[in-house]
C-alpha cells in the first residue's frame, strides 16, 4: 500500500533531554496482561492533530498517532481525517488513534451510527506500520451503553490479531469500573488535565493495583506534569503539549 501524503520518508536526528528521560521511565521488564500486546513498545508517544517528525526516534519508542477525528451528533457522522503531517522511521511501530466526539448536550449517539464507525476505526489498521488501534472517547454515563456495542463492533472488524487499545477517564479505573465486560486488550488511563480533586486518581500512577484489571497494565500522563510512575511491567503513553518535533535536536 502507498503510505498516505502525512507518512513520509526518513532522517535521522538526535534525542534531546524529556524524550530520553522518559525512556528511562519506561519499564524493560514490561508484561501486558494480553498476549495481542506483546508487540507493543513499553513506551509510546501520542502524536496529535500537527506536524511531527520523528525519524529519529529511538526504535524501541513507539507512536500512538491521531488518526482521525469522528464527530457523531444523533445518527449523523462526520469524518475529518488527519490534516497534518507525521513523518516516522521505516520501522516504526504505530497505533493508529481515533478521536471520538459528540455534542456537549443533546444528539445523544443511536445504534444506527455503531456500524458506520465501527467501519471507519477498522479502516486504520490498514495504514502503513499500524501494529493496533486505540480509540479516544469521553463516553459520558448515558453514552456507555453505545460505546460498549461500538467496541464489541470493531473488536469483530479488526479480528483477533490487532490490539484495541483505549484511553480512559481515571474515574473509569477506580470505583467506577464499567469496563469489565468489554472486548479491549487495555484501558489508558489518562492522568493528566485533571481537577485539584482529582488527586485520589493520580495514585494510580504508583499503585496500579488500585484501578480496575484492564486498567493495570497501561498509564497516560503529559510531559508538563510530572508524576512519580511505578514501574510495574506497565505501558507509558505520553503527551506532550507542544510538537515532539521541538524535543528533537
Amino acid at each position: 500500500m502507498t503510505a498516505p501524503g502525512w507518512i513520509r520518508g526518513r532522517r535521522t536526528l538526535a534525542l534531546a533531554g524529556p524524550v530520553c528521560a522518559l525512556a528511562l521511565l519506561s519499564p524493560s521488564d514490561a508484561s501486558p496482561t494480553y498476549a495481542r500486546l506483546d508487540g507493543l513498545p513499553p513506551l509510546m508517544l501520542w502524536a496529535w492533530e500537527r506536524p511531527e517528525d520523528l525519524r529519529g526516534l529511538d526504535p524501541s519508542i513507539g507512536v500512538a498517532f491521531l488518526s482521525q477525528t469522528i464527530t457523531l451528533v444523533g445518527d449523523r457522522v462526520s469524518l475529518q481525517p488527519r490534516r497534518q503531517p507525521l513523518r516516522v522511521s521505516p520501522t516504526a511501530r504505530l497505533m493508529a488513534v481515533t478521536r471520538i466526539e459528540t455534542p456537549p448536550e443533546g444528539g445523544e449517539p443511536v445504534p444506527t451510527a455503531i456500524e458506520p464507525i465501527a467501519t471507519l476505526i477498522a479502516r486504520t489498521q490498514t495504514a502503513p506500520r499500524v501494529v493496533a488501534v486505540q480509540i479516544d472517547f469521553d463516553a459520558r454515563a448515558s453514552e456507555r451503553s453505545f460505546y460498549r456495542t461500538l467496541l464489541k463492533a470493531v473488536r469483530q472488524k479488526i479480528g483477533g490479531q490487532t490490539p484495541l487499545s483505549i484511553t480512559a477517564l481515571a474515574s473509569w479505573c477506580v470505583g467506577d469500573r464499567w469496563l469489565s465486560d468489554v472486548p479491549i486488550d487495555e484501558a489508558v488511563p489518562m492522568l493528566f488535565r485533571m481537577g485539584p480533586s482529582d488527586g485520589v486518581y493520580r495514585e494510580l500512577a504508583s499503585t496500579p493495583s488500585d484501578g480496575a484489571e484492564i486498567c493495570r497494565g497501561a498509564l497516560g500522563v503529559s510531559l508538563d506534569e510530572p508524576l512519580r510512575v511505578g514501574r510495574a511491567g506497565r505501558r507509558l503513553y505520553v503527551f506532550s503539549p507542544r510538537a515532539w518535533t521541538d524535543h528533537l535536536g
